[in-house]
């Protein structure tokens, strides 16, 4: 529902990390960013405690980049244009 909701309100204005989890609940909010024109990212496998969430996401082609837990803040910094 949130990614959902972020779709509807700020359309390709999002930046969204699917972390470790069960289920695949955040895929269809996650293509909803997707096809808005927003960006979504995937926690790798190897990184996961629980590659669930993030593999429904990956598997679907939603996700543009998958990224070990350790490199997510930094390429957040890189895609904000802060580093």
């Amino acid at each position: 529902m949130t990614f959902g909701s972020a779709a509807n309100v700020y359309g390709d204005k999002v930046l969204s990390m699917v972390l470790t989890g069960m289920g695949a609940d955040g895929r269809d909010g996650a293509r909803m960013l997707k096809q808005n024109g927003s960006t979504v990212w995937a926690q790798d496998e190897e990184s996961c405690v629980v590659y669930g969430m993030p593999q429904a996401v990956a598997k679907a082609g939603i996700s543009t980049e998958d990224l070990p837990l350790e490199r997510i803040a930094e390429r957040i910094l890189v895609e904000l244009n802060l580093t």
